[in-house]
């Protein structure tokens, strides 16, 4: 009987479509039995006697793989790559498949929702009322204000085209494969990532985490922003420098943060005790239709990989040659 390992957590919780999938198809699983990202460690010990991982953003190296030699396919619930070490899973004979687009839609209706709380201090005036303090604050519109989009992928294009209904903001763009068409409906400024931390009031990031974009944003470009400005991390952790973020924040500059996704998760660290930084617990894709999707996306390439069938979300190449060109961190 063929078995599947289940590492993302939760899985199942509000749908168990993708259960009964499995047990339909007469295979053998494991959900994941700490609750909680497995370390590599961790890892490691408990894939050994397994042909499928469904997998969440706990980091598949080499050292992993060597550890599963029954292991043929990674079906990765969600987008992200940057855990995964394609290099060695082609070296292998490991498939690697992916969903990028089932949790989109969530990320960036998360994004708004924050860039909503922090434009008018839902979260400071939340903390303060659970003191007992009553205080009204003054603040933004969307409209109002210069925001700047840096990646206009599948995620950063869906947070463009909602925010045509907000009005008519300044809205600064960057990406490395510029799409004049994303947005049709507003009048975009393609602009260098300078321009963006120089004049944008609110930034919001969406590109994936690699040797490029780790530390992106570190205590030089903070300061390159406006001393209220804002800025919403909702793509990977390890984008913004979470220490020099602190630092800027602790020094009176930038008027807020949202932090979705952290270098380490679950994150304890030093951003917590700072009132005007949100932060939330890598829950951008956690939309009960989201996840859901993501999930049974996975799980049918598992089936279909179990079944011999075509592989529908295989990884495409072009991973493979970042990773190869040593462009992605993992």
């Amino acid at each position: 009987m063929a078995k599947v390992l289940i590492t993302t957590v939760p899985f199942g919780d509000k749908n168990r479509l993708s259960i009964e999938q499995l047990e339909a198809a007469g295979v053998e699983y494991l959900i994941n039995p700490l609750g909680r990202k497995l370390k590599e460690e961790e890892l490691a010990e408990m894939v050994a006697d397994y042909d499928v991982l469904i997998a969440g953003t706990e980091d598949i190296t080499d050292v992993v793989m060597a550890k599963a030699s029954k292991l043929k396919l990674i079906s990765r619930v969600g987008i992200g790559l940057d855990n995964v070490d394609l290099i060695a899973a082609e070296r292998r004979g490991i498939k690697v498949s992916y969903t990028p687009d089932a949790p989109a839609p969530a990320v960036a209706e998360l994004t708004i929702g924050l860039m909503l709380a922090l434009l008018r201090s839902v979260h400071i005036s939340n903390a303060q009322m659970h003191r007992g303090e009553w205080q009204r604050h003054f603040g933004r519109r969307i409209s109002e204000v210069t925001i700047g989009i840096i990646g206009t992928g599948r995620i950063g294009g869906r947070v463009l085209r909602r925010l045509h209904a907000f009005g008519t903001p300044r809205i600064l763009v960057n990406d490395i494969r510029p799409d004049k068409n994303i947005a049709p409906e507003l009048k975009l400024e393609w602009v260098g990532k300078e321009e963006i931390y120089r004049e944008a009031d609110l930034i919001s990031l969406h590109v994936p985490l690699t040797q490029q974009t780790k530390n992106m944003i570190s205590h030089e470009e903070l300061m390159m922003m406006k001393l209220d400005a804002m800025i919403i991390n909702t793509s990977r952790g390890g984008i913004i420098n979470e220490a020099d973020l602190g630092a800027v924040l602790n020094a009176g500059h930038l008027s807020g943060a949202a932090i979705d996704v952290f270098d380490q998760e679950p994150y304890s660290g030093d951003l917590s005790r700072i009132d005007r930084c949100l932060l939330t617990s890598h829950m951008g894709s956690m939309s009960i239709d989201c996840r859901t999707r993501m999930e049974i996306e996975a799980t049918e390439e598992a089936v279909r990989f179990l079944n011999n069938q075509k592989l529908l979300g295989v990884v495409p190449k072009e991973e493979y040659d970042l990773q190869r060109q040593g462009l992605q961190n993992f």
